[in-house]
């Protein structure tokens, strides 16, 4: 099993349009990136949002970064918001990306958990479905032919064209990132692409049917179970042990999960409904060496085996220090245990 970090460039201070933070910030993370590489780890994945909270706009260009001071992890979108996005400027960068990193670039296209980039590169919201079916179809297009020849409702249609550059890696692997629509499994099931699924609450078994009807729809379609892997990505944070991850871990969860909570009508996050969350059942993976990987053994048997597992641990305003300690506990100490 592949084990990882996902980060979505938190910002480190409240003024967004401060350059020289924003810079440090940048700075830091890349360090992280560089720290999960040396200890061991096998992915590091950098979302895509377009809030003043976080740094993460141009994914592509802080995995570049990062890509010239890494040797072996694999640099991934985490998620690309495909939606609002062009499917061949995607590809383009991520192809380079590869190229940079000699073969270790890979993309997770999904919907993404906010919605401001639609607005913001002039889509509607009510084709939120179609945008997403329509720019997928374009992109798989893209990533098993030099030449395309498509058409389309969203985007001018491309008439014999050769995308370039084309990257290492033949082909550059596409993952689908899903929340909790059966349509988005089955969807990843037909078309044989591995998935990766956004676990941020609940109880992660609760996930074992949709993951039966990805597993079902692509053996109808053909594919063979290994291209049919699934990946788990939670909110996760590692200490020395379960009490100081908790105490570390809380205050700072309650802020942001408290605030994004007034945007979407959730109720205010309080302790005992985070340690309902934490439970051995449980989506958040807050506590120890022993007990993470235990978890995510567990989890692991729920679902069927999963290939890969990813913490985001930096929506919980810990330090620089602490995210890199807990890096290193998950790559000397989890990592082990779970292979």
């Amino acid at each position: 099993m592949q084990i990882g970090i996902d980060s979505f460039a938190a910002a480190e201070n409240s003024d967004s349009f401060n350059g020289k933070k924003n810079a440090q910030s940048i700075e830091k993370l890349i360090n992280r990136i560089v720290k999960a590489d040396q200890v061991g780890l096998d992915v590091f994945g950098v979302g895509e949002h377009h809030r003043r909270e976080f740094l993460d706009s141009a994914p592509h260009l802080i995995l570049s970064a990062a890509s010239a001071k890494t040797k072996n992890i694999i640099l991934t979108s985490a998620v690309t918001v495909l939606s609002a996005a062009d499917p061949v400027r995607v590809f383009q960068n991520y192809a380079t990306l590869d190229l940079i990193s000699n073969g270790r670039a890979e993309i997770i296209a999904g919907r993404g958990s906010f919605t401001e980039a639609f607005e913001l590169f002039g889509y509607d919201l009510n084709d939120y479905d179609q945008l997403f079916e329509e720019k997928l179809e374009l992109l798989i297009k893209i990533q098993n032919n030099d030449t395309v020849n498509w058409m389309g409702k969203y985007r001018p249609d491309i008439n014999n064209q050769t995308i370039f550059p084309r990257p290492v890696q033949n082909p550059l692997p596409i993952w689908i990132g899903v929340g909790g629509t059966p349509q988005s499994f089955i969807r990843a099931g037909k078309l044989g692409l591995p998935l990766m699924i956004a676990v941020i609450g609940g109880e992660t078994h609760r996930f074992k049917p949709l993951v039966d009807m990805y597993r079902e729809s692509g053996r109808r379609a053909g594919h063979s179970s290994k291209k049919l892997k699934v990946g788990l990505h939670s909110l996760g944070y590692v200490a020395e042990n379960s009490k100081k991850a908790v105490e570390d871990y809380f205050p700072g969860y309650a802020k942001t999960f408290t605030r994004i909570g007034k945007e979407r009508g959730w109720p205010p996050v309080t302790l005992e409904r985070f340690k309902a969350q934490n439970g051995p059942l449980g989506a958040l993976m807050i506590g120890s060496t022993e007990e993470i990987a235990e978890k995510i053994l567990r989890h692991s048997e729920a679902l069927g085996g999963i290939s890969r597992f990813t913490f985001q641990m930096d929506n919980a305003e810990l330090s620089h220090k602490q995210l890199l300690k807990s890096i290193e506990l998950i790559g000397e100490k989890i990592r082990p245990i779970i292979n």
